[in-house]
């Protein structure tokens, strides 16, 4: 049965586990993934479809069904499960992905590789994930499409189905021309993106960014600017715009741009602090600690994250500040990284040594200045040390959005802690009043963990208020509420035009 909205993702809507001989689908365990996010919206929908891709040895062969249908606690829907080999993931999601895209998404020019790339196979999976969308969605269907990595699903899909309602949202910053344009494919990339109705991005900047990288391409007018949200204007932070396009007029289209950052789910989160097993644990963990003040860093094993720019500052704090010796702890969580990835290996390595110098410098017989944990936390866990920190440090060296510290927020139901924040975080836009540091200076990192130590409890306690009522005021809901909005001001758009001409033939591209 056709589905009035269809769903694009790289990953599978729920955790496939194999008991007893049988495969099981269940709900993702963690509550502020994407994923469970995308769900909800299956209950604006009639009838929803999901595309994801899945492991098979033989795509002709699979060994598996390709669409599933699932009944969970978000209705029902079906799921197609596009079969791709070992090879073709390697190519389309390790190498051109990560290895091209991330380091330029993310401003690290020098990491970009672009001798490994397999254009033709990134064309090929893109196009699988269109087709599939094609077939799977109603006339006049609502097709949302996320990230980077199925750029040229948009531009696909409007040749096979021009009546559809498409949105693509990117989930990473969003880079000026002069260091997107270093993809030799951008003139591709950019025109599939203008193939959508909404372009979506989670910042005014990185909407701004796209706009200035498609007028380097293609003729195009800003149709509409407006000016921004006054909470989202800082002269603290780098990532501030005063206005930001709205609506492009290209070949004949509308395409709206859109800014909404992803927010995390604040009720579920605070209900989740105040269990009373939950809230015994942190006061455990605090009691444990005695005197000692905790700082809590949680984040993924990857360059762009600035783990060991953030360990040589607590090196230098306890350099400078012998009294801070056997006083603070920072508990350091970064999940291990593929180390078939040569690039997240190095950096693994390098946060393990640098712990290891720290430690073994600094570190007695009673106190190790760092706790360093590599692998995952389950999330009630993460929640009691959420609870239990009276520092969150999240310093990324660019960050599309870090939900890491809307967590720790909503979680600080006592209405106490310090978060201390990289200006690079898309976050730190809404997030101004906790302590804004610059990674990339010392002296600004070294002084906004001393201050946040130091905080006066009246002054921590204003600041997380603050801080609290902007993450409730941002949250998931309400990210999902402006991307549903999105769509109904499109579909209203499409209406009052011209009828498009009909659906192109379904041909494959020429790789």
């Amino acid at each position: 049965m056709p589905s009035d909205l269809v769903i694009v993702y790289h990953r599978q809507p729920y955790e496939e586990v194999e008991k007893n001989g049988k495969i099981e689908f269940r709900e993702n365990k963690s509550p502020n993934g994407i994923v469970p996010t995308l769900k909800s919206f299956f209950g604006t929908a009639e009838r929803a479809a999901w595309i994801a891709w899945k492991l098979a040895d033989d795509p002709t062969d699979p060994g598996f069904d390709k669409v599933v249908e699932i009944n969970d606690a978000h209705g029902a829907y079906s799921v197609s499960r596009l079969p791709l080999t070992k090879e073709q993931v390697s190519s389309f999601y390790h190498v051109s992905s990560k290895e091209a895209f991330w380091p330029i998404l993310h401003s690290f020019k020098e990491k970009f590789n672009y001798d490994p790339v397999d254009w033709p196979t990134f064309r090929e999976v893109n196009w699988a994930f269109a087709e599939a969308a094609a077939r799977e969605a109603a006339h006049g269907a609502r097709v949302w499409i996320h990230d980077y990595n199925l750029w040229l699903v948009p531009g696909y899909l409007r040749q096979l189905r021009s009546d559809v309602t498409i949105s693509f949202f990117h989930h990473t910053p969003f880079p000026a021309a002069d260091m997107f344009n270093v993809l030799p494919w951008r003139r591709e990339i950019v025109k599939s993106l203008l193939d959508c109705d909404i372009v979506g991005f989670h910042i005014p900047r990185y909407a701004a960014n796209f706009v200035s990288v498609a007028q380097s391409l293609f003729d195009l007018d800003v149709v509409k600017r407006e000016a921004v949200d006054a909470g989202l204007v800082s002269d603290g932070t780098a990532l501030s715009e005063r206005s930001t396009p709205t609506l492009l007029s290209f070949e004949g289209r509308e395409v709206a741009v859109s800014a909404a950052s992803v927010g995390v789910a604040v009720d579920y989160i605070e209900g989740r602090s105040a269990d009373p097993q939950v809230d015994a644990d942190a006061r455990d963990i605090r009691a444990a600690l005695s005197d000692c003040q905790l700082i809590l860093s949680v984040g993924r094993t990857d360059y762009t994250k600035g783990g060991v720019d953030q360990m040589e500052s607590f090196e230098r704090v306890l350099t400078d500040n012998p009294d801070l010796r056997g006083k603070v702890k920072l508990m350091h969580v970064s999940v291990s990284a593929d180390r078939n990835m040569s690039a997240y290996a190095r950096t693994q390595t390098g946060i393990e040594e640098t712990a290891g110098r720290i430690n073994g410098r600094f570190g007695t017989l009673a106190w190790q200045p760092i706790a360093l944990i590599s692998r995952a936390i389950p999330f009630d866990d993460l929640i009691k040390y959420y609870r239990a920190a009276d520092v969150a440090w999240i310093t990324p060296l660019v960050d599309g959005m870090n939900l890491v510290c809307k967590e720790y927020l909503s979680a600080r139901t006592d209405g106490d802690g310090v978060l201390v924040l990289s200006e690079f975080a898309g976050a730190a836009v809404e997030l101004n009043s906790a302590v804004i540091t610059n990674p990339f200076s010392h002296r600004s990192m070294d002084q906004a963990i001393v201050q946040a130590l130091e905080m006066p409890e009246k002054e921590r306690r204003d600041r997380m208020t603050e801080l609290r009522r902007v993450v409730r005021k941002y949250s998931v809901h309400a990210w999902a509420d402006e991307q549903q909005y999105q769509f109904n001001e499109a579909i209203a758009r499409k209406t009052a035009m011209p009828t498009e001409g009909t659906a192109a033939p379904q041909t494959e591209p020429s790789l």
